[in-house]
């Protein structure tokens, strides 16, 4: 049974440029660190590629999303994915950590745009012919400055990744303009939420647990979650188990009944229940459709 592999971003990055950043072509990306990235893994950083060539199957935290000339991807740090790509695969793909963004920008974080401020929403944009000239453009210029680097690189690379970010927040809210400004003024107690849960689902369940951590009512909190992820804090919670549910279903050689233990459920019938209610499957039937595909 394959196992994910945890990246880090110094697994990357040439010795002459610790940058926390890190930018290549997508081709030689491949040959260079096949071994690590053929398999299912996740990384400790963020990760944007634009596909510029070939095509295939992107799967993310279980999510499948076609990869063509277009495709662009970005991913938060801890999700889980894996490729299947056709030999004339090419693109460009830069990672880099939280803290060389917001060190140059001490007014706003990297999580404030729309595709990274909550892992619920997509990871994947397809642009139009229009907008994928200009982008694609865009992601030049940072390979460009990334490998013949010049006086002050970090700063123009942040700049450069900066306006990047703020054309694909663009173009990913085209249309809903007002959820720019819902996630502007929610996206600090969102950020504060999903951490929150992640350092905390297996063990508590409760949404009044979490409000009463961020210091307001459960009612609030819900009325946050569901105008910006029209979604309720107890489903983030159910969906961050169910998401770690199919990691170890597909991922590690647990028994059934140890993966629900793990997950913090004395009762595996009932996690079961849960399973298959949010699913459409049980446990084991969700393992053998991986097993088997």
């Amino acid at each position: 049974m394959q196992q994910i592999g945890n990246l880090d971003l110094r697994t990357f990055e040439e010795e002459e440029k610790q940058t926390n950043f890190y930018c290549n072509t997508f081709s030689h990306h491949l040959r260079t660190h096949h071994a690590a990235i053929s398999i299912p893994h996740r990384h400790s950083f963020f990760l944007t590629v634009l596909f510029t060539q070939g095509s295939g199957i992107h799967e993310i935290d279980f999510e499948r999303y076609e990869i063509r000339a277009g495709s662009l991807f970005m991913l938060n740090p801890g999700q889980t994915h894996h490729w299947e790509l056709s030999e004339d695969i090419e693109g460009v793909i830069f990672f880099h950590s939280q803290i060389f963004f917001d060190v140059q920008f001490s007014q706003q974080s990297v999580y404030n745009f729309p595709f990274f401020y909550s892992v619920h929403n997509p990871s994947a944009l397809f642009l139009e012919a229009d907008s994928y000239h200009k982008v694609k453009e865009q992601f030049l210029q940072l390979l460009h400055e990334y490998q013949k680097p010049d006086i002050q690189s970090a700063q123009k690379l942040a700049s450069l990744l900066n306006c990047l970010y703020i054309d694909l927040s663009r173009l990913y809210l085209q249309g809903e303009k007002q959820l720019l400004l819902r996630v502007e003024q929610n996206s600090s107690y969102l950020r504060q939420l999903e951490t929150l849960i992640e350092k905390n689902y297996k063990s508590e369940k409760s949404a009044a647990a979490y409000a009463d951590q961020l210091n307001i009512s459960m009612r609030h909190l819900n009325r946050l979650t569901q105008k910006t992820l029209n979604k309720s804090t107890t489903q983030l919670i159910t969906e961050r188990v169910i998401l770690e549910a199919r990691r170890l279903l597909v991922y590690h050689s647990s028994s059934l009944a140890e993966i629900a233990y793990q997950l913090g459920y004395e009762d595996y019938a009932y996690f079961s229940r849960l399973f298959k209610k949010w699913t459409g499957q049980t446990p084991s039937e969700f393992s053998k459709i991986y097993q088997n595909a």
